[in-house]
């Protein structure tokens, strides 16, 4: 598995969706690349962190969040704002 493709799944696989095939392919990846693994280590706080804050996120947080995600996973570096 490639980096692009573990960007494209990561969500997958952070909710528990990810069928047993791709997620053993992907952890396999995680094992051998530091800057994915760092990504799903960042990745796996954020999602705790926004839990943790539970419905008292700002207007628009949740699709900051999910914008920069995806350009992370595109590489493709953030917009300033």
């Amino acid at each position: 598995m490639a980096c692009p493709e573990v960007g494209r799944l990561l969500q997958h696989y952070l909710d528990g969706s990810l069928d047993d095939r791709h997620a053993t392919r992907l952890r396999a990846h995680l094992d051998d690349c530091r800057r994915c693994g760092m990504e799903v280590a960042t990745y796996a706080q954020i999602k705790t962190s926004l839990a943790r804050r539970g419905s008292d996120l700002p207007a628009g947080a949740i699709a900051r969040l999910r914008e920069f995600g995806e350009q992370l996973t595109t590489n493709h570096p953030p917009e300033d704002s």
